[in-house]
Order: structure tokens, then sequence, then C-alpha cells
């Protein structure tokens, strides 16, 4: 897992451990607003699984079963409650669902997991199907499965699910891990509007996710950075497929990008300087400067190769080192896995 998700991981555990931390205040006006969704009301819920329990043929001590799942609810009931008690109540009916929330009741213990395309099928009553697929991505999102979890939760809406605030909650953690900034701005706003209704938790951490994907721009070292990491991420997942093929040539193209916009610049401060051989101040940076001089230097035997992956150990652990001094150390990481698959393609 990466530094930047296990540390996204540990604050959603340490506010929902503490659920007193502070909401920041909100305007007059946005408190006015009306939100886009409202949370389900237990009561409500439980007249629809009791009015579904009728329509089934259910033999007594099962249906006395289901019934007492419900006994207890009262207004107060959470989002969350909710979901696991619906999640039992179709499990006591359908061994699928029953297969499912056994799954979701522990951590992953198969490499591959069953698709459960039987939540889309349309004998199955939306009250489940929905807050079932629900349940299942919250699940793979803890277990670092992403992209899982996107499938379960695309083309739900907050008035989907019996649980509006976890949905949005969910879909922008999924959209803040892939880097799908537009998307997961969407969400986390739609979130936010009815921050009223939503779990502390939720809203704490959902700000702290905006103000992040705000700030994100694509190409920048930050974002290939993280996208470095979500290669890490899939690697230890076991995935080596064309997926992450495909982030790989992306990271390597964008680093291409990079570079050359920074050359490009150097050569455009270099053309500003004049040309002049003797400039008022010195460079501010280790690019070639202008001038018409005789171009004698002392020759120095620096081997037959240019390939980074050639350099003496010594030499090449100086320059990681000045990296590391110019760039936080994920950055570093970056650039040492850039040359190194440089040096490598080099050699074949």
């Amino acid at each position: 897992m990466s530094r930047r998700l296990a540390a996204l991981s540990m604050l959603c555990l340490a506010v929902w451990l503490v659920e007193a931390i502070p909401v920041q205040a909100q305007s007059s006006e946005s408190l006015a607003m009306t939100p886009t969704w409202q949370a389900a009301k237990p009561n409500e819920v439980r007249a629809q699984v009791f009015a579904w329990l009728d329509t089934k043929k259910v033999a007594p001590a099962l249906r006395d079963k289901i019934i007492a799942v419900w006994a207890d609810i009262s207004g107060h009931t959470s989002d969350d409650d909710i979901l696991a008690r619906l999640a039992a109540t179709y499990a006591a009916i359908d061994a699928r669902a029953a297969r499912l929330v056994e799954i979701c009741s522990q951590p992953r213990s198969q490499l591959l997991l069953p698709s459960e395309d039987w939540l889309r099928e349309p004998s199955i009553p939306p009250l489940f199907a929905n807050d079932m697929r629900l349940l299942y991505a919250r699940w793979l999102i803890h277990e670092s499965l992403f992209d899982e979890a996107s499938e379960q939760l695309t083309g739900l809406g907050p008035n989907d699910v019996i649980a509006p605030a976890s949905l949005l909650f969910y879909q922008g953690v999924v959209c803040h891990a892939l880097l799908n900034k537009d998307s997961g701005l969407k969400s986390i706003e739609e979130l936010l509007d009815g921050a009223e209704s939503s779990p502390k938790r939720y809203v704490a951490v959902a700000r702290l996710m905006q103000e992040d994907l705000k700030g994100l721009q694509e190409e920048s070292l930050d974002h290939i950075a993280r996208r470095m990491d979500d290669i890490r991420r899939r690697l230890d997942l076991g995935r080596a497929g064309n997926k992450v093929q495909q982030v790989e040539d992306g990271v390597i193209e964008s680093l291409d990008k990079l570079i050359k916009k920074i050359e490009e610049q150097q050569q455009q401060q270099s053309a500003d300087s004049g040309g002049s051989l003797h400039p008022s101040s010195p460079a501010q940076g280790s690019y070639l400067m202008g001038g018409k001089g005789p171009g004698e230097v002392t020759k120095k035997n620096i081997g037959s190769s240019s390939d980074w992956g050639d350099l003496p150990p010594k030499e090449r652990e100086e320059a990681l080192q000045q990296i590391g001094r110019d760039y936080p150390s994920h950055y570093r990481e970056v650039i040492e896995q850039y040359f190194r698959r440089l040096a490598t393609e080099g050699g074949e």
C-alpha cells in the first residue's frame, strides 16, 4: 500500500474512532441550501423490508429470525447499521448473498474474487441489490481493490441506496485513489451538500480529499509520483497485466514530457541571457550557457556509454542524494525508477 494511501487509511480509522472531531463551520447560506439527497429513515427501511418479506414464502422460524434483526432499530440507528441489517436479511434468504456477506466479514483470503454479477440481475430487488453492491465495494476498498470497487459503485446514485452518505464518501475515496479528479470532486461536493446529515468522520476526511484533489495538477511530478504508487499497489496485489503496463507507459511518457519542458525552459533562460560570456550574476541552475568561446575543455575519461545504469555506483549515489536534497523522498524513487527503466531499455 502506498504512503499516501496508508496515511489516508490511518486518518479514516482515527476519525472513525474519534467521533467528536469538529466539522468545519458552514455559512448561513450553505446551511440554507437543500441537499440533493437525504438519509433514509430507519423505520421506513424496516417497513420496506417487511413488505418485501410478505411477498416471499418464508418458513415461520426464518421469518421470526428476520423480524428480530429489525426489532431494536430507532431513529438514531446509523446508516452503516441499517446497511448491515439489510445484508443480513437478504443473506438469510439467498445463498449468494450469504456467501458475499461472509466474504466481506473478514480479510481477503483468495487471489481471485467472484464477479458477483448476480447483483445486477433484474430479479434481485433494488433495495437489496444496490445496497449489497455498496457493502461489497466498501470491503473492496478496505482491501485496496479500487478498480473492482469502482465497478460496483459505478451507476449508483444517492437515491439508489439506503446509505447515501456512505455511497458518496466511498465513491470519493475510489476516485481519490485512482486520481479521477473531476469525478472525485463531484462526489465529495455532493456529500458535503448534505454535511449535516453525514457522519462527521466522512465529512472530515472528505474535506481533506477535496483540498488534495483541487491542488492536484496532471503531468506534475506529484501526479507522476502518485501513479507510481498506484503501480506499486497493483504489483503488490499480484496484478501485472495490460492495465499495469499502460500505467507504467503513461508514467514514462509523462516523465519524458516533464524533462522536455524543463529543458525548453532552460534553453529559453539561456537565450534570454543574451549569450554573454560575462553575466552579471552566476547561473541559477545546471544548464548550457550561451556564448561563442573557443570550446576548449579538459578531457576526462567518463566511460563509453551515457546510460544511467553505466554510471559508477559512487557517482550514481551522489546524483540520487542530490535529488533527495532537492525533492521529497518519494520523488527520488520515481526518478530513480525512471532512469533504471531507461538503462534497461538501453541494454536491450
